[in-house]
């Protein structure tokens, strides 16, 4: 229906609820979910974020959202919090000499993560060019003045560091205070940069930094100046905490009868703020919204996504009326031409396609 310049009615239950962009009827769309924000410069930041999301691809970044499970690892998520500190000092600095080292110091406890987890700089760069740049374009657009810019930066990080995991969502926070930093310099930066671009790289050059040789040593000497013991100690304590925690799910979806679902042609929403990653098993999405040409999977309990994405696990069905499937915590609805088969020898079941 339409109602003057607008369009109203009813997405089918196919399409996926969730601050993103999708192609639908042959067009490509920002979707914001309701209710928005009461403050006006979240609303402006928010809705800048995804429709450049929406140009993202006319504009060259390819969408990629790798997980960089390292940083649901003690050691990420330690000198992740150590660089985001000092990015918080950084920004706040008024005097250039002070701004400017502690943004080698968040530069140092960067490179020095990626030196503890192989590859890891190159996933990570992966989310900044994709949600980092998304969202440095929502916070420059937003209109907030210099002191609104620095206590919004604050007041998410502060928030960021409350989350459940890192793992898909600290690229929201490093990206745009390089980005804002780096636009004081020069207002027009992000056009220098393409989707093969190294941010790291391309700032500590265009920020004219250079890093320390001996990157352990010089951590070590500068943990003090950004809450070192108090990281260390809240790490230390989840890192035990998070052993339990896998343990549970490992049993549920490894160990106990359960079912497999494979993908077809996936569709997915979720919150990326509380997933946790399992080695070699893949991670689990503790609310996770699937369609497929299968039907419609609603988990609000805990799924196991395989690592490639190709399947995903959820505990036994526990009722099976129809098409419709129960199980703890998730519930199914499959079409006509879908059924659930248990597996006698292993306890388990899978779905498959009606002959």
């Amino acid at each position: 229906m339409q109602y003057k310049n607008s369009y109203i009615g009813k997405l089918p239950d196919s399409v996926n609820i969730a601050n993103t962009s999708l192609t639908w009827n042959g067009r490509t769309w920002a979707m914001i979910m309701l209710p928005l924000s009461k403050d006006y410069y979240a609303r402006i930041n928010l809705l800048a974020h995804e429709l450049f999301h929406s140009a993202q691809s006319a504009l060259g970044f390819v969408q990629n959202n790798s997980e960089s499970t390292h940083l649901d690892q003690e050691n990420g998520r330690i000198y992740l919090r150590f660089e985001l500190e000092a990015l918080k000092k950084a920004v706040c600095s008024d005097a250039q000499d002070e701004q400017r080292m502690h943004l080698k110091d968040a530069l140092i406890f960067r490179k020095y993560r990626n030196s503890l987890f192989p590859g890891s700089a190159h996933i990570e760069n992966q989310l900044e060019l994709n949600e980092g740049i998304a969202e440095y374009t929502g916070v420059m657009i937003s209109g907030r003045d210099k002191e609104k810019t620095k206590k919004h930066f604050i007041d998410v990080i502060d928030r960021f560091f409350k989350n459940p995991t890192y793992v898909r969502s600290f690229a929201y926070n490093t990206t745009p205070i390089y980005g804002y930093i780096m636009s004081l310099k020069d207002p027009l930066w992000n056009q220098k940069i393409s989707v093969n671009t190294d941010l790291t790289v391309f700032f500590m050059r265009e920020l004219n930094i250079e890093l320390p040789k001996d990157l352990a040593a010089t951590v070590k000497a500068i943990t003090a100046e950004y809450n070192g013991k108090q990281i260390f100690t809240e790490e230390q304590l989840r890192a035990e905490k998070i052993k339990k925690q896998i343990a549970l799910y490992r049993s549920l979806f490894v160990d106990q009868p359960h079912m497999t679902i494979k993908f077809e042609k996936m569709n997915v929403s979720f919150d990326p703020r509380n997933i946790l990653p399992i080695t070699d098993l893949g991670t689990v999405y503790p609310t996770i919204r699937i369609t497929d040409n299968w039907g419609i999977l609603d988990v609000k309990s805990g799924a196991l996504m395989a690592p490639n994405w190709d399947k995903i696990t959820v505990s036994r069905p526990t009722k099976i009326e129809g098409q419709r499937i129960e199980g703890e915590g998730w519930v199914m609805q499959l079409k006509d031409q879908y059924t659930v088969q248990k597996d006698e020898s292993l306890n388990n079941y899978k779905l498959i396609k009606k002959q």
